[in-house]
């Protein structure tokens, strides 16, 4: 796996520098100016206070190179040394009220989903209905994919305050072909109300290719091609020392409708060190009542820019047809550049 990481690093370095080569910015610092390379780790400990299961883990190496290839025009490719290429687009840009991006990148359904794991506040990094609806994990029926997808996407700020995107995506997530005739619609718009305050609509429709059987739709089968359409409101309010972010998501799989609700808030209580709370709540099936709703508190320290120190506690409620409640311990460093 390492030997393979390696030969696909090599082999886009060096169609990078024939490329940089052709369009005559191999002179000088130009290559070096125009090229950004950029990482970060996340590893630390869990224990589930209930099960007495514990572990030590090493969640994410990824490491992210953008080419500069022309003021407009910028190509983009990430790896993450734990599982597999995540990213890789190029982007082009004539102008600030549109752009294109084609390739292999995060979805822009929901709030959470386009953000970083090393900006987001929770260790989990995005709450159950982000994880579920997106495919990020947790939904067996489409898989863990990160939220990410292979596609076309038009963005742009037509005005200031304004952003839209505009997704055409095979919904089969990374690194797969389309397992069906159909493609997905993924459209977002964002409007900053005021300097601290943005609210933020995103929308899905679509149809998946089941890979999988799932516990809590009794109607989609493996095999199966299905509706899966989602839609989510929310808003971003960001002063210092305060932070608050919320969003009510509801989503269809075939006949199955879900819905869920998350609230994440920051308050920085001396320089370096912020407080972190949480709520989550989810419904993975309306009609038979697969909910869960997880608390969770926390403390971050940054010790040195972008880098930080976590340390959470999570209540975990499920409804009890379901499964029975449960505590978590996490404990996270995260180093990046």
């Amino acid at each position: 796996m390492k030997k393979k990481t390696l030969t696909i690093l090599c082999s886009l370095f060096s169609v990078l520098c024939s490329l940089f080569s052709i369009l005559g910015f191999a002179q000088d610092n130009a290559f070096t100016d125009r090229i950004e390379i950029h990482g970060y780790a996340q590893g630390g400990y869990d224990y589930n206070t209930t099960t007495n299961e514990n572990s030590f883990n090493f969640k994410r190496t990824v490491v992210w190179a953008k080419a500069k290839i022309t003021d407009k025009w910028s190509f983009l490719f990430m790896h993450d040394f734990n599982s597999k290429p995540l990213e890789y687009y190029t982007d082009f840009r004539p102008h600030k009220a549109i752009g294109f991006r084609l390739g292999q990148f995060k979805n822009s359904l929901t709030l959470e989903n386009p953000m970083s794991p090393s900006k987001v506040e929770l260790i989990d990094v995005c709450s159950q209905s982000v994880t579920y609806l997106t495919g990020c994990g947790s939904d067996p029926l489409y898989g863990r994919h990160t939220g990410r997808d292979l596609g076309l996407l038009i963005y742009g700020e037509p005005f200031k305050g304004f952003i839209y995107e505009l997704g055409i995506m095979n919904g089969q997530g990374i690194n797969n072909r389309d397992l069906n005739k159909s493609k997905d619609l993924i459209a977002k718009l964002s409007y900053k109300l005021c300097d601290p305050l943005t609210v933020v609509a995103t929308g899905q429709i679509g149809h998946g290719h089941a890979i999988a059987d799932s516990e809590v739709n009794p109607y989609v089968h493996e095999g199966d091609n299905y509706r899966r359409h989602r839609y989510t409101v929310g808003a971003n309010y960001s002063t210092a020392p305060f932070s608050l972010r919320g969003e009510y998501l509801k989503g269809w799989d075939g006949p199955v409708q879900s819905q869920g609700f998350y609230a994440t808030t920051t308050v920085n209580i001396i320089p370096k060190l912020d407080a972190v709370a949480s709520y989550d709540w989810f419904d993975r099936n309306t009609r038979s009542h697969f909910a869960q709703t997880n608390y969770t508190l926390g403390l971050q320290y940054w010790f040195f820019n972008k880098c930080r120190i976590q340390a959470q506690w999570t209540f975990c409620d499920p409804d009890s047809r379901w499964k029975k409640n449960y505590n978590m311990l996490q404990f996270q460093t995260q180093i990046c550049f």
